[in-house]
């Protein structure tokens, strides 16, 4: 197949910024070509840039073994359509296909002759006389697509034509698009944001993200191999799993190894893995790799949508007392001092020291003035490796002084067996002001508890990904106050035409090779 276009480390920028970042694509003769990304991944400014509307900043485009940058776009064998038809309204059918034919000076026979044929190729043959008014859209979206075929250009340039339609209008469209496109036997390039038109139509489909090309393949490499984990969200439904590679052929993860087709990976290399919903099936209890609990099930249409939860999450509660005390201040020495009470768990009373102490109390001293702190001098406290409360006196150098207390406790900690998660965290005491002062309260919360979670099985640590509270921190009173700091579940979902009680207890099974590898390179 002969190569027809070239783009070559093509950028482009608007005030500033970068929206194409080194493009380089090339597109082959009678090839359907769709540009797939979402708004402003710079889809229709490349598209643009071909039709000549744009010039490029950096790069060439080469189109049938010429350099075209220069080209005016009257001059360039391609024609556009564009979501807006831009149809003339003072002209019938036959006037506005004809129109370029005329700029041409060709007689009118010959115009007659390929008018007709465009009519009948888009299938409204006997419209000629009739007013654009008088025509829905997709009438009209065909009309536009004869104008611009009637010309006989050797690309065709597509910028989201359909987005105008309905549903139901706009897939029949898919349908007829790719069977003008292979009737003409041209090259079309189609722009669009909607994953099921560039797999429906396309030989080709280009995904982009933020100005760079992310994944080119056939809708059937896309859709079963996709390269990254932003492909494979943005085309169709996905199960995106981290994982490990153990070896050629053994992936891991959810600390189970599961056998699968891909290789080439290093052994332990961290991975994302991608399961689509319909390579899922549901079986008997145990009957399957893995249980799960089914949480709900909707009614699709043609299928049902079942999320099975394989792995919960784990919660620990912890209180966060919280109080209205003002720093102590030194008239003497024009100085302020503050720390807080503090939980520590029996084990660690050992290895506990004086800057741990000042940490975790959040003591400070500072000049009235608030420019520069003061450091503390002296830390002093006596704790034993049994549970009960401590004083604990922090002194600066002019006698400023505060008292608080080390509360010596167990841990509270959930480590459940089954789940094989374990989630720590401690009771904790905050002021007013410092809660107000947080920029980030969710981390914040988890720094000052000491939240942790770990896998029982390796110890390595697991994110704790929810922190829930019932207040505004904005709003705080005194008071003691619920903070659940919990980890995520692993939830599948399923496409299948059978169905699932809610609860349910199920078994999820798979091949091989509906295990899809992909190397972790983020988004």
């Amino acid at each position: 197949m002969k190569k027809l276009i070239q783009f070559s480390n093509i950028v482009k920028e608007f005030d500033g910024q970068i929206v194409l970042k080194g493009i380089n694509l090339d597109i082959y003769e009678n090839e359907f070509v769709t540009l797939l990304g979402p708004s402003g991944c710079g889809k229709t400014t490349l598209l643009r840039i071909l039709g000549g509307f744009l010039e490029q900043n950096e790069g060439r485009v080469i189109f049938d073994n010429e350099e075209i940058s220069k080209l005016p776009p009257y001059k360039r064998e391609l024609n556009t359509v564009f979501q807006k038809y831009a149809l003339f309204p003072h002209m019938n059918i036959y006037e506005n296909i004809a129109f370029g034919l005329k700029i041409k000076k060709m007689s009118d026979d010959v115009i007659r002759q390929k008018v007709m044929t465009m009519l009948k190729l888009v299938n409204l043959e006997g419209y000629e006389n009739r007013k654009i008014d008088q025509l829905s859209g997709g009438q009209q979206q065909r009309i536009a697509i004869a104008r611009a075929l009637v010309n006989e250009p050797k690309v065709l340039l597509l910028d989201e034509p359909l987005g105008a339609l309905d549903l139901k209008l706009r897939k029949e469209m898919q349908i007829e698009l790719k069977r003008i496109q292979q009737e003409v036997g041209i090259t079309f390039i189609y722009v669009t944001h909607d994953q099921e038109e560039a797999l429906t139509m396309s030989d080709k489909i280009v995904v982009m993200k933020d100005g760079e090309i992310q994944q080119v393949g056939t809708p059937t490499d896309i859709y079963n191999e996709p390269e990254n984990e932003y492909v494979a969200s943005f085309i169709g439904d996905s199960n995106i799993i981290e994982g490990s590679m153990s070896e050629d052929h053994l992936v891991k993860f959810d600390n189970h190894e599961y056998t699968c087709v891909d290789f080439g990976f290093k052994e332990e290399e961290i991975v994302d893995i991608v399961i689509r919903p319909e390579d899922i099936r549901m079986v008997g209890r145990n009957k399957g790799k893995l249980n799960g609990k089914v949480k709900s099930s909707l009614f699709k249409g043609v299928h049902n949508e079942i999320i099975v939860e394989t792995q919960q999450g784990n919660k620990v509660d912890v209180t966060m007392t919280v109080s209205n005390k003002k720093p102590v201040f030194n008239e003497k020495a024009k100085e302020y001092i503050s720390a807080n009470s503090f939980y520590v768990d029996i084990l660690e009373i050992e290895n506990m020291n004086d800057d741990e102490v000042i940490a975790r109390a959040d003591a400070q001293a500072w000049l009235q003035d608030g420019e520069d702190y003061v450091s503390l001098a002296k830390v002093e406290y006596q704790v034993k490796s049994e549970e009960g409360t401590y004083p604990l006196t922090f002194k600066t150098k002019e006698g400023t002084e505060i008292t608080v207390n080390i509360f010596v406790v167990k841990q509270k900690y959930i480590q459940d067996e089954k789940k094989r998660i374990g989630v720590a965290a401690f009771d904790f005491y905050k002021n007013i002001d410092e809660l107000k002062e947080a920029v980030a309260i969710d981390t914040d919360l988890k720094t000052w508890a000491d939240a942790v979670a770990w896998d029982l099985d390796t110890d390595e640590k697991i994110e704790i990904t929810n922190v829930d509270y019932d207040f505004d921190v904005e709003d705080i009173k005194e008071g003691k106050y619920t903070i659940s700091f919990s980890t995520r579940g692993r939830e599948f979902k399923i496409h299948t035409i059978a169905n699932a009680e809610e609860d349910k207890v199920v078994g999820l099974d798979f091949n091989p090779e509906d295990i899809h590898i992909m190397s972790k390179i983020g988004y």
